[in-house]
């Protein structure tokens, strides 16, 4: 109920835009939109044209304008690249808290980058080039280096000061302790300096174990650090332990929607990258790029069939293939959705941290067990109708209907536990070797599978009726 009436409010929403928009009544949709949520402008600025888009920004006020700017999706926001000028991104780039700046700047080539980072304050711009020269998908890529931090030595009185003073407009929880050489001691909660004495030594109050995360570590582990801890603020340390910077939870909730995002996209055998243009072309370009090996895979698939083809040779044994081909897509369709419902769930576990304490042979021990059931299940099941259907067609037929359906219900156990077995190791193992683990759940493994169960059928078929 609440999603229907967020949809109708938007489309309400939008139809009074469009009505300003074409009467160029500017005054009007500048005080439309200063009543409305920037994530709501956002949606509806995807579904604008360029003219309506440039009178969109004409209006609004330049903080709106940067949350806008970075809400939107990255082809709509390519499209506005292109259609502000470099004044307004810099002014709207100005605007963005540094962390958000530096992802921003991330998405220009470099060239128009560089001249954007001259024409902002020197500190500033030192602080986003230190934040680009991190991994975009590391905690020094989504850090925020604005933080309040005080010594070891310090009151609670001058550590308020120190608050009060500070020019920071996101929320904080604590203040970082360091000590003179700028390493990490530990934090101090905002609740602890509001209640103890004005006197009482920092180095007093300060929670040693404090949880921290380091610069290089990969933004899925700073995610599962917030999760398996509960935190609301991390601190960032460099190599050298010294304290760079602070992830907040508002942060790694944007983090979890984009590795959710980019698993999906890779298993479904696409890439993010084809959202960064509205270009047809250049999504086309990327999906065939994991489409092609798909179809020579198909045709691997091909050549195995004309193989055993030509072993089955002619007269009652020609029969018997025709016969068993008919089948073939039902051994590979269930093996290989068989396989993919283990490699899910593996690269799943892998991402949120749950497999990633366990060894291969737990993981091993529980799936085979399942594939054993599944297996098992499918053999007979698929059996029973492979029986019913070729009974159904030539109830008389002396091509050994029997025959095949017993080596039908074998090869569907065996591909799919060799399926499974696939679908199991091969994200431990790409995780091992730097890859990422959801590429094995993408079309070029389930083509794989393919191949080979077709392979193991037409081969218990081949050896059963001769």
């Amino acid at each position: 109920m609440a999603d229907k009436l967020k949809r109708l409010r938007q489309q309400i929403l939008l139809n009074q835009i469009e009505i300003l928009l074409d009467s160029h009544d500017t005054p009007a949709l500048a005080q439309l939109l200063s009543q409305q949520r920037s994530s709501d402008i956002a949606e509806i600025t995807e579904l604008l044209d360029d003219d309506q888009r440039r009178l969109f920004f004409d209006v609004l006020d330049k903080p709106t304008a940067a949350e806008v700017l970075e809400k939107v999706d990255e082809a709509t926001r390519g499209q506005l690249f292109e259609l502000l000028t470099a004044a307004e991104i810099k002014t709207i780039i100005s605007e963005l808290d540094l962390d958000d700046a530096a992802d921003l700047l991330a998405e220009f080539p470099q060239d128009k980058h560089e001249e954007l980072l001259k024409s902002l304050e020197p500190a500033d711009s030192l602080l986003i080039k230190k934040l680009m020269s991190y991994s975009e998908d590391s905690a020094g890529g989504i850090m925020d280096p604005v933080l309040i931090s005080t010594s070891e030595d310090a009151t609670v009185a001058e550590a308020v000061n120190k608050i009060r003073a500070a020019e920071i407009d996101e929320d904080f929880y604590s203040v970082f302790v360091v000590d003179k050489d700028g390493k990490f001691l530990g934090d101090v909660r905002i609740r602890l300096l509001l209640t103890r004495p004005e006197n009482t030594r920092i180095n007093d109050l300060i929670e040693p174990n404090t949880i921290y995360v380091l610069a290089d570590d990969d933004q899925e582990r700073v995610r599962n650090v917030f999760r398996d801890n509960d935190l609301i603020v991390a601190p960032v340390l460099d190599k050298n332990h010294k304290l760079i910077g602070r992830i907040t939870a508002d942060r790694i909730i944007e983090v979890a929607d984009e590795e959710a995002a980019e698993d999906l996209y890779t298993m479904a055998g696409t890439d993010p990258d084809e959202l960064d243009n509205v270009s047809v072309f250049h999504a086309a370009r990327i999906r065939m790029t994991w489409l092609l090996p798909c179809l020579i895979g198909t045709g691997i698939t091909a050549l195995v069939l004309i193989f055993f083809q030509g072993k089955f040779g002619l007269g009652n044994l020609a029969r018997v293939f025709t016969a068993a081909f008919a089948f073939v897509p039902m051994i590979a369709a269930i093996s290989g959705n068989a396989g993919l419902q283990t490699s899910a769930i593996v690269v799943s576990g892998l991402a949120t941290g749950h497999l990633a304490a366990l060894k291969v042979s737990q993981v091993f021990n529980r799936e085979v067990r399942i594939a054993l059931l599944v297996a098992l299940s499918c053999g007979i099941i698929g059996g029973l109708v492979c029986a019913f259907l070729l009974n159904y067609k030539s109830p008389e037929s002396s091509v050994g209907p029997m025959r095949i359906v017993f080596a039908f219900g074998i090869a569907m156990f065996s591909a799919i536990m060799v399926a499974t077995t696939l679908g199991l190791f091969l994200p431990f193992l790409f995780r091992r070797i730097g890859i990422d683990p959801a590429i094995s759940s993408g079309p070029l493994v389930t083509t794989a599978n393919d191949s080979i169960s077709v392979a193991i059928y037409m081969t218990l078929t081949l050896m059963l009726v001769q």
